[in-house]
């Protein structure tokens, strides 16, 4: 009898968690307000509770290797791909993307919006030593900032006061920078579900090297036995089908869309 009890509690338990999923998202993916879009039409169309653990892309690295989500949605091509090789991630599926920007006060003090390029615009901007806000906190949007500072020959070791590392999400950084008025690289959809811009303009944009692809990995249940990989693999399937592709596309917010679905058919 008891045995029949603890089977029975066993099969509740698993029952329960199949439908259930950690997720661990960049906080400018939920900035960006789509989830708020997605998460109903994912409960209705597969009856899946998603439960997302914002944090930037680097922690949600780690919470991947750590075991304590079952699937990350994250944006930084190069981190992923290591995850993925450590064995931490079973595959790397690419679903959406948009661009990053370069913010800064309407007055434009060093005259970024003359420059070509995004290190261009770096460079112009530690040469007058006006205000930047770095994110600081090793997420998808702070990776992406060291890279255009070291392609545009620059260290950010090196620079003045002028450059503020502020250890926080997307919408707390770009706060920060309305606030000091001062420039900042964010992800688009963040910029336009803004709600505080202050003197802030986006002053540049268009580079490709400010292409930013959203990928989505989930944990290898060979290495963490209890991740939920069933939920994990109905969760890609929903979000690569023509359902997720409707809402992702159709997600705009003043007349412009947030993002572009770009998901391939079918798994690497």
């Amino acid at each position: 009898m008891i045995r029949a009890l603890v089977l029975i509690f066993g099969l509740v338990t698993h029952a329960a968690q199949a439908d259930t999923l950690r997720l661990a998202v960049t906080t400018s993916f939920h900035n960006s307000g789509l989830s708020d879009v997605l998460l109903p039409a994912i409960k209705a169309d597969i009856d899946l509770d998603v439960q997302l653990l914002v944090v930037g892309t680097g922690q949600a690295l780690r919470l991947g290797e750590a075991g304590d989500v079952d699937a990350i949605l994250v944006h930084s091509k190069s981190a992923e791909e290591a995850f993925v090789a450590a064995g931490y991630g079973t595959h790397r599926r690419e679903i959406m993307y948009n661009d990053f920007v370069i913010l800064g006060p309407d007055t434009d003090p060093a005259k970024i919006e003359d420059q070509s390029t995004a290190e261009g615009s770096l460079r112009a901007i530690a040469a007058v030593q006006a205000i930047f806000i770095s994110r600081g906190d090793n997420s998808g949007t702070h990776k992406k900032e060291r890279a255009l500072w070291q392609n545009a020959g620059l260290d950010p070791a090196t620079h003045g006061d002028w450059y503020k590392e502020v250890g926080a999400g997307m919408g707390a950084s770009l706060n920060t920078a309305s606030g000091l008025n001062g420039y900042i690289l964010s992800d688009r959809a963040s910029w336009l579900n803004f709600g505080n811009p202050g003197q802030l303009a986006i002053l540049f944009a268009g580079d490709p090297e400010l292409f930013n692809q959203y990928a989505y990995i989930p944990v290898d249940a060979a290495r963490h036995p209890h991740i939920n990989a069933d939920a994990a693999a109905r969760l890609e399937a929903w979000l690569t089908s023509p359902a997720a592709q409707t809402l992702i596309d159709g997600y705009m917010i003043a007349g412009q869309t947030l993002f572009t679905f770009n998901a391939s058919p079918t798994s690497p």
